[in-house]
């Protein structure tokens, strides 16, 4: 399977936007999907995730302010991203896992945001 994240773009700080996951390739019976982000410089971390089941995770550093959606069996995933701050700059990047300990899996490339007056 192969996960391309779109939507991404510049926004004010304060602003909103929508990114979206789609997958290609076999997609059936996966156990969730996940956000990542890479600031420029940065190590890679993760944003959200959510699973087969609709459970949904957030970081710390998004929770409030960002809300997940999608169908975490298909890897398909929307990331609905409110009040956004400077500091949430970075590539963001959605992938894959077949079970809750496997690891993350057709990473694709990734979209930028960049949060900027």
């Amino acid at each position: 399977v192969q996960l391309q994240a779109s939507g991404g773009g510049l926004v004010q700080p304060g602003g909103s936007l929508r990114l979206s996951c789609t997958a290609s390739g076999f997609t059936l019976d996966y156990y969730a999907v996940g956000w990542f982000r890479q600031a420029p410089g940065g190590e890679r971390e993760w944003v959200s995730s959510i699973t087969r089941d609709s459970s949904t995770y957030y970081s710390d550093s998004v929770k409030g302010r960002f809300t997940i959606s999608g169908d975490g069996a298909k890897s398909t995933s929307t990331l609905e991203m409110n009040s956004l701050k400077p500091e949430d700059t970075a590539v963001y990047y959605c992938a894959t896992k077949r079970d809750p300990f496997g690891a993350y899996e057709g990473w694709g490339q990734g979209t930028l945001v960049t949060v900027s007056s």
